[in-house]
Formats: C-alpha cells, structure tokens, sequence
C-alpha cells in the first residue's frame, strides 16, 4: 500500500506529515478555472476530487489525497491574490468582517472516493493600512486564498475562527482525513504496511 498527496502545496505536506505515516508527493496539474456559474463550493470539491483522480490514474493501488481551498466572501469566490495589491485590496474588504474558508478534501484507493468541505468562519479584526502593510510585507501571502496565511503572522488577522477541524484553515482537515483514511483501510493509529517514498 502507497499514499500519495494530490498537491503541490508545502503547507499541506507539512500538515500530513503530522500523521507519521510516510508518503509521496505528487503535483496534479489540474486546470483551476470555475466553470460558469460554478458555485465556490462546489468548485472545491470538484479541483479535490479531480486532483486525487488524476493522480491515482497514474499510480494504480496507491491511497491518494486530493484537497483544494476556496474563501467566499458577500457569496462570491475570493482567488489567490497573486500581487501585493491585490492582497491590500482583499484585506481591506475584509476588514472587521467574515469570510468562509472552504477546504475541500477526497481520498481514493481507486475504488471508492470520499469527499468532504471543511468550512472555517473567520471574522477578521479591523484592519487599519498599517496593519496591512505590516503582515504583507512579513508574509507575502500572495499565493494563500484571500491573502489569510493563518499557519504564520495571518493568525493575528482573526479576531475568532469557528470550525471542525482547526487544520482545515491551513488547507487539509486533518480530523476529517483521518476519518476518509481509516475508511479506505489505513488508521494512521494502527501501524500501517505502507511503502515508504
């Protein structure tokens, strides 16, 4: 038995290997754009389950871990922002408001496929231009969600977060992955016969 995660992501590779359990990495290369009128949710678990898929086509009998992450702000999708002014922009709008973080999770062993959302709600303290200029000049967030990079400096962005699972801001639900794990046959609490990378 192999795990594989769908991602290229440090951030998710740092969080599974809180698990102990040894596996590979594997980029997806899956086309990101919403089709139209695509709800950000339900673009979510589509990228996750399609990344997961993508890989598992080529490593047939491996476990493989797909995840993606969309923020919703008044109902619409929020991007990476890309540029140091477009995460400004981000973080102005959301100042001393709400935004929904939804990580998006599937597990395959190439029979069944699991998927799940994670939602997080983060209400952001008031954000004065100072504030923002600090954080983004410490954290170049600028390829995070809705600029929030809440595994470093982004934290202090919150005034409180409500969720399930707090590794699901981060970008992969660990309680819930457990969960999808052990129903594919791996309890990362049982020592697994896995292959090691």
């Amino acid at each position: 038995m192999r795990l594989i995660l769908a991602s290229s992501s440090p951030y998710r590779r740092q969080l599974l290997q809180r698990l102990g359990l040894p596996f590979d990495v594997r980029a997806p290369d899956v086309d990101e754009t919403p089709a139209p009128g695509e709800d950000p949710v339900a673009l979510a678990l589509r990228l996750a389950r399609a990344k997961a898929l993508k890989v598992a086509a080529r490593h047939p009998g491996a476990i493989v871990i797909g995840s993606d992450q969309v923020a919703v702000f008044e109902g619409r999708p929020v991007g990476k922002p890309g540029s140091h002014a477009a995460a400004r922009e981000q973080l102005r709008r959301f100042s001393g408001r709400s935004v929904a973080f939804h990580s998006a999770l599937c597990v395959t062993d190439g029979a069944a496929v699991h998927v799940e959302d994670v939602p997080t709600e983060c209400e952001f303290i008031t954000l004065d231009e100072a504030r923002i200029e600090h954080y983004l000049r410490a954290e170049r967030p600028y390829d995070t969600a809705g600029s929030a990079k809440a595994e470093g400096l982004g934290i202090a962005l919150m005034a409180r977060m409500r969720s399930d699972d707090p590794t699901a801001i981060i970008g992969l639900p660990l309680i819930a992955l457990a969960g999808m794990l052990r129903r594919v046959g791996l309890d990362p609490l049982q020592a697994p016969a896995l292959t090691p990378p």
